[in-house]
């Protein structure tokens, strides 16, 4: 993803906002909202709060409109994944030697033998369960998210927001080591309330309808959710689409935001200086330059055609697992083994999230609400930043030019390991980042 981003909706009709169904021909993982009591199924309804809270959380307060959410996906679709990865039409081997035509074949057919024969889907789903989990309907729209508390009385609320091809499982190895510091190596001082919604048209939130649902309509919602759990001061997190969020809410300066933390910091000036560059910007402006040479055609099919790539991928898990792998492979810090970065368990768990809710082309629509102005800028942020640049990200933002973006910097720092999945990668280091980011604003 990259640039300054539309405030407006590339048409300015007013969308009504149905739940979502299930796509036709796939088995159904959705319920309506309500449907049953107790334990709900895979994309809402309501269960019957307990006194003790998943994974030793308490539960918040209830919050009307806010539903307690469980995810069971139902056994015909993992079936039903089972019958298509056993049928998958392989294409020929790649003619090179490495990625540059794509994830090499043996690559994708290694990962896809475990994904048949060795992963396991319930293990993630009790990961995902472990945690409390709602839903609640925003600007019309059915929205899922996590919402830990931290049992330190003074703890921050902060708002996480994941990016693609990511999703809520990409942010789960931070949330205890936030909402529990004491016991992972913080003070109860670094304790945060942790709020995790998954993007409209990702995982268990339902996928827009019409069109309109552009980052700036995002950071609104997400601003009514903190609201409506009641937090009057919080602080906001994202890479990737995440940091868009995170910018998107700086800039309109919401009541109760107290600042915010990317791990994807959009600080190109615009227009890009053609001389007088200093070491550090001229990298910054050659990896970009390689980007968008070896690397963007994802980015362009999702921006013009989001619905045409949707069809390959809702269709063959085998295409939606190669349409995210390569971007765990290109994007992470690794010895040319993708697991040296992430695990396999961890690569599938969100490639497997992705198949069962059918969101390859709701998904990808977020590039197409989302048109770019201006290449990896994000403009003048003028509350608190803090900013982590790790090694292996799309590039490394120099220090020049995030002062000048963020004339309001409290933490800067570069990384020496890590991706642009830092979560997944490096929750340790992230975590880090975080608690010193905001120790100041608390």
């Amino acid at each position: 993803m990259n640039g300054e981003h539309e405030i407006e909706s590339r048409n300015g009709s007013e969308p009504a906002w149905p739940r979502r169904s299930a796509e036709r021909g796939a088995p159904d993982v959705t319920a309506a909202a309500g449907a049953s009591s107790g334990t709900a199924s895979a994309a809402g309804g309501s269960a019957a709060p307990s006194s003790a809270g998943p994974g030793g959380f308490d539960p918040p307060p209830p919050v009307p409109g806010v539903v307690p959410f469980h995810v069971d996906v139902p056994q015909a679709a993992l079936d039903d994944l089972q019958r298509r990865l056993a049928a998958t039409r392989w294409p020929d081997r790649e003619t090179v030697t490495d990625w540059s035509q794509g994830v090499p074949l043996d690559r994708l057919q290694a990962l896809v033998a475990y994904w048949r024969d060795g992963y396991d889907w319930r293990r993630a789903e009790r990961a995902l369960n472990r945690f409390p989990q709602f839903r609640t309907e925003i600007d019309g729209l059915g929205i899922h998210f996590v919402h830990a508390r931290s049992k330190h009385p003074d703890a921050m609320p902060i708002l996480l927001t994941h990016g693609w091809p990511g999703s809520i499982f990409e942010l789960l190895p931070v949330i205890e080591p936030l909402t529990d510091p004491t016991a992972h190596g913080g003070a109860a001082g670094d304790a945060f309330h942790v709020v995790v919604p998954s993007l409209p048209g990702y995982g268990f939130s339902d996928k827009p309808t019409a069109t309109g649902w552009n980052m700036l309509r995002v950071a609104g919602a997400w601003t009514a959710l903190m609201q409506r759990l009641g937090y009057a001061r919080w602080v906001a997190q994202g890479g990737d689409w995440g940091a868009v969020v995170a910018i998107v809410l700086a800039k309109l300066k919401p009541a109760g935001l107290a600042g915010i933390h990317v791990n994807f910091p959009m600080v190109f000036p615009n227009p890009i200086p053609t001389s007088g560059l200093s070491s550090d910007e001229q990298a910054a402006v050659a990896a970009v330059r390689a980007f968008r040479d070896q690397q963007y055609g994802y980015f362009l099919q999702q921006q013009t055609r989001p619905q045409t790539i949707g069809y390959a991928l809702t269709d063959s898990p085998v295409g939606q697992a190669a349409w995210i792998y390569e971007k765990f492979h290109a994007w992470t810090d690794h010895d040319d083994t993708t697991d040296s970065a992430l695990g396999r368990d961890d690569m599938l768990d969100d490639i497997t999230l992705y198949w069962l809710t059918g969101t390859a082309a709701s998904s990808a629509r977020t590039y197409w609400e989302n048109p770019p102005k201006a290449p990896f800028s994000g403009g003048l942020v003028e509350i608190p930043v803090g900013v982590s640049v790790f090694p292996k990200e799309l590039f490394r933002a120099p220090r020049s030019w995030t002062e000048r973006a963020y004339p309001q910097l409290i933490h800067f720092n570069q990384l020496a390991r890590g991706g642009h999945f830092a979560a997944l990668e490096q929750p340790a280091l992230l975590v880090s980042e975080i608690r010193a980011t905001f120790a100041g604003l608390r």
